[in-house]
């Protein structure tokens, strides 16, 4: 039963959940949260609010996101303080180069899709995104809402205890990996006193601070069809690089009808393929067949990491680009289908494989406004920095997100010229079965994302917590076969009954891999937001 005003706090971080009734922002760092709130404080509404903290946390959280990266966006637009209105998903995720090819990519040596250089790098859509909710839903001018993020990057901040530690582990790495003459620029930009920013140590970036004052003055359009498309074709024809000014010209954003799943009376929506929301959904509908009591029942665990291990399998097989898709999101999320794989799960754990049903590093924000307006925003580099390409003199670090394609030519999400890899982004939003919306949610991280939404969606609706001990709960990962990673903050005999069924339980007592979470509910009835921060990194909420 979901009860998000509930006062329990069963879990060591003790966070107290956050009220509040006139606009609400979630974020991963202090600064962003604030800036979100300033906005919402000058007239802005969440869609606002949603945009100015995406571009400031490109400043303070460069370690997950960065103007060169991805985004998605789940926005319920309220028609009034009822519960009416609509959910609206937008689609930003890039494509790949016209020049990259499967045969492009081994004559360059490689047996597989390379994480870093140029290879990898596919089409960034946060400019576009930011621009295009703004142009839709926005009631601030675009230049106000980047405003705050320029100033940032150039009078500087202090950097965050975590976010220091990742970046000081991103360095060590590029250090060891990054040698050729288009990867040099990310010392210059992100080391440029020889080495990354300790925490509280102050960080400025006038070549962010250019290129975003660009973005808004142009409406995004100098990144895609302006000075910026011709500085970054121009490195990348220089490098060895395949991206193209035509390749940024020819994109835009997609808004998609977003795709749910029934769970006990509520839905949970998430963006349809080429997200990884598709993952979490099929998970829930397996785990809606069994009873479920208490998050420490040895029975209740095992069937949601069997459940997730069957649900992931799937979508790493059948996910890529929706016109590309052998099965169709409806047969995934079918009831034979669902049945045909809930009937799997045994007592024991089992090595799993995908089915075959009938053909048919990131950062997360929520906002909240006082006319019931919420926005589940994501974006991300996706794996840390990204590529370890910087396009000189703009502070502009592009993605890896093409390591996801596949170079086999019989997958579905196999590689090819203006297409759309799978992608582990994800925004998630809840509502009752009714269509009453209750708010956003996102846990970031790579493929742990939708094991996240999973988790903290049964947190609130199976085991009656507030949005807050959802958010600081212990939680798990499947990480391949029969593999488990688990936080250290689970109990003992709880592991050990997971061994005995034959999971191989690997204890964490690292919190940085289990992702990190924000999440904003609203009471249908009051119009009171209630909201829960991630306690494994330098989050926080501010209020209106």
């Amino acid at each position: 039963m979901l009860t998000p005003f509930s006062q329990a706090t069963p879990y060591a971080s003790q966070r107290s959940a956050t009220y509040a009734k006139h606009g609400m922002v979630a974020a991963s760092q202090p600064q962003a949260s604030q800036i979100g709130r300033d906005i919402l404080a000058q007239g802005g509404n969440a869609v606002d609010a949603a945009i100015a903290t995406a571009a400031a946390l490109t400043v303070v959280e460069p370690t997950g996101c960065g103007i060169g990266g991805d985004a998605f966006a789940l926005v319920w637009i309220a028609d009034d303080n009822a519960g009416k209105g609509k959910l609206h998903g937008l689609n930003a995720s890039g494509t790949a180069p016209a020049a990259l090819t499967p045969q492009a990519v081994a004559e360059d040596g490689f047996e597989s899709m390379p994480l870093y250089g140029w290879t990898p790098v596919t089409v960034p859509g946060i400019p576009a995104a930011w621009a295009e909710l703004s142009r839709r839903f926005g009631k601030l001018d675009f230049q106000t809402l980047l405003a705050p993020a320029t100033r940032l990057a150039r009078e500087g901040f202090p950097v965050s205890p975590v976010i220091a530690s990742l970046w000081q582990r991103a360095e060590a790495t590029f250090r060891e990996h990054l040698t050729a003459p288009s990867t040099n620029g990310w010392f210059d930009t992100f080391a440029p006193t020889g080495h990354a920013p300790r925490a509280g140590e102050w960080h400025r970036c006038e070549d962010q601070a250019r290129t975003l004052e660009a973005i808004a003055a142009t409406h995004s359009e100098s990144f895609y069809r302006g000075e910026l498309a011709e500085r970054i074709d121009a490195f990348s024809r220089e490098t060895g690089g395949y991206l193209r000014a035509e390749d940024l010209a020819g994109y835009q954003p997609e808004w998609v009808t977003p795709i749910a799943a029934d769970y006990r009376g509520h839905k949970v929506w998430e963006i349809p393929p080429n997200g990884q929301g598709l993952v979490a959904l099929m998970a829930l509908r397996i785990l809606e067949g069994f009873e479920v009591d208490n998050r420490d029942n040895p029975e209740v665990l095992h069937r949601q990491l069997e459940a997730m291990k069957l649900a992931f399998v799937d979508g790493q097989t059948h996910i890529t680009q929706p016109e590309h898709m052998t099965h169709s999101v409806e047969a995934l999320l079918g009831d034979a289908y669902t049945r045909e794989r809930r009937a799997l799960i045994g007592e024991r754990a089992l090595e799993p494989t995908p089915g075959t049903p009938q053909a048919g590093g990131t950062v997360y924000l929520a906002t909240a406004d006082g006319d019931g307006n919420m926005v589940s925003f994501i974006q991300s580099n996706y794996h840390g920095f990204g590529s370890g390409v910087v396009v000189p003199g703009t502070g502009i670090a592009l993605q890896n997100r093409g390591h996801n394609f596949s170079l086999d030519p019989s997958h579905d999400n196999v590689l090819a010229p203006g297409k759309k890899t799978f992608h582990t982004i994800i925004p998630g939003f809840l509502s009752r079965d009714d269509g009453t919306p209750l708010g956003p949610f996102g846990v970031m991280g790579g493929f742990m994302q939708p094991q996240g939404h999973v988790q903290v969606v049964m947190n609130l609706i199976d085991f009656g917590l507030n949005p807050q001990a959802a958010l600081d709960a212990p939680r798990w990962q499947w990480m391949g076969g029969k593999r488990i990673g688990i936080e250290h903050g689970y109990p003992a005999p709880l592991v050990r009954a997971m061994a005995e069924r034959g999971h191989d339980m690997q204890i964490d007592h690292d919190p940085r891999g289990f992702g990190r979470g924000q999440m904003i509910i609203r009471d249908p009835n009051s119009g009171i937001y209630c909201g829960g921060t991630e306690p494994r990194t330098d989050s926080s909420i501010a209020v209106l």
